[in-house]
C-alpha cells in the first residue's frame, strides 16, 4: 500500500471511479483489466465496512492456494489423469483475481485515508509471498511435464524473476525511475513483458495449452528479466558517477 493518501470528498460515497484515479500505475494489462476489477473489490469491501488489509489477505490467500493447486495437480495432469488445461484455467484466474485484490487494497486505503506502515508492510511481505509460490507452482509445472529441465534454470528462473519485484520497490521510492520514459504505445506494449497481470496469463497460457514448453517459458523470462537487471545495474552506474552524483 502505498503512503500516499487521496481521500474521496466528505459526504459523498466513492464510486468506482475514484478507487481508479488512485491506482499505484502498472502496464496496458494491468491497467485494462487487474486494476478495473480491483477498484470493483475496493468498492464492494468500503460498502461492507472492510479494511484494506483484509483485502490483502484475502488476496494472498487465493494466491497461495492457486500456486498449491498447480503443484499437487501437475503431476496428475502430466499422466493424464486431470486434463491439463482445466488446471492452467483454473490457476491462471486464481493468480488473476489475486492480483486484483493486491490492486484493491492501495486503492480502498488511500481513497479512505487508512494507509499506515504496518499495512504497506504487510502487502509487501504478502506479495513476496505469493509471487514465491508462482515462482514454485511454475517450476513444479516444468518438472512434472518436462522432466528432463534442467536443474540450473530452476535457481535462474527463480531468481531473475524476484528482479519484477525488487525494481518495483525501487521505483516507489524517491530514486525511481525508468529505462525507458518514453509512454507510446509501442513502447507500452513492449513494455507487457514485464506487467505482472500480462506475465501470470502467458504463464497460465502456457500451463493450460502447451504444458510441455513450460521449461521454455521459464528461460525466456530468465533472459528477460536478467537482461533488464543488466540494463538497470548499468544505468544506476553511469548516474552514480556522474559528476556531482550524491550516494
Amino acid at each position: 500500500m502505498s503512503h500516499h493518501t487521496v481521500a474521496a470528498e466528505p459526504g459523498r460515497r466513492p464510486g468506482t471511479a475514484d478507487f481508479l484515479a488512485v491506482n499505484r500505475g502498472g502496464g496496458l494489462f494491468s491497467e485494462a483489466l487487474s486494476q478495473r476489477i480491483g477498484a470493483a473489490f475496493s468498492l464492494a469491501a468500503h460498502r461492507l465496512g472492510l479494511a484494506p488489509s483484509v483485502l490483502t489477505i484475502v488476496g494472498v490467500t487465493i494466491g497461495l492456494g492457486s500456486s498449491v493447486a498447480l503443484v499437487l495437480l501437475s503431476p496428475m495432469a502430466a499422466a493424464g489423469d486431470v486434463a491439463p488445461w482445466v488446471v492452467g484455467l483454473f490457476v491462471g484466474v486464481g493468480w488473476q483475481i489475486a492480483y486484483a485484490f493486491d490492486c484493491s487494497d492501495g486503492m480502498l486505503a488511500r481513497v479512505t485515508g487508512q494507509t499506515s506502515t504496518a499495512g504497506a508492510r504487510l502487502d509487501i511481505l504478502c506479495d513476496v509471498a505469493t509471487q514465491i509460490s508462482v515462482v514454485t507452482a511454475i517450476s513444479a509445472a516444468a518438472a512434472a511435464h518436462a522432466p528432463a529441465t534442467p536443474a540450473w534454470l530452476y535457481p535462474l528462473f527463480a531468481g531473475t524473476w524476484m528482479v519484477n519485484l525488487v525494481t518495483s520497490a525501487l521505483a516507489s521510492g524517491a530514486a525511481g525511475g525508468s529505462l525507458v520514459q518514453s509512454s507510446s504505445t509501442l513502447v507500452r506494449v513492449v513494455k507487457l513483458v514485464r506487467d505482472y497481470g500480462a506475465v501470470i496469463a502467458v504463464c497460465a497460457l502456457v500451463i493450460t495449452l502447451l504444458p510441455r514448453q513450460t521449461p521454455w517459458l521459464m528461460a525466456a523470462f530468465s533472459a528477460v528479466n536478467g537482461l533488464f537487471l543488466l540494463a538497470s545495474i548499468g544505468q544506476s552506474a553511469i548516474a552514480s558517477l556522474r559528476p556531482g552524483a550524491k550516494h
